[in-house]
């Protein structure tokens, strides 16, 4: 798995989860969001729990499965 995109939809409640769990890629303004420029590979694992503890399940990824 290499994670290649994250983002917040809109339904995020503002819970601070995500930024408690990666704040490497997650801050908190008036909504949860992405901060720009980050290399995700060595938060792959605190992304998917990020996603996995979000409330309102607003956090979204695409990966790039790499064939073995």
């Amino acid at each position: 798995m290499s994670i290649k995109k994250v983002w917040i939809e809109c339904d995020c409640d503002s819970c601070v989860w995500c930024v408690d769990i990666c704040p490497e890629v997650f801050i908190m303004k008036e909504i949860a969001s992405v901060i720009e420029g980050v290399d995700f590979a060595p938060y792959e694992q605190k992304i998917t729990d990020a996603d996995e503890f979000c409330p309102p399940d607003a956090i979204r990824y695409s990966e790039d499965c790499v064939a073995e």
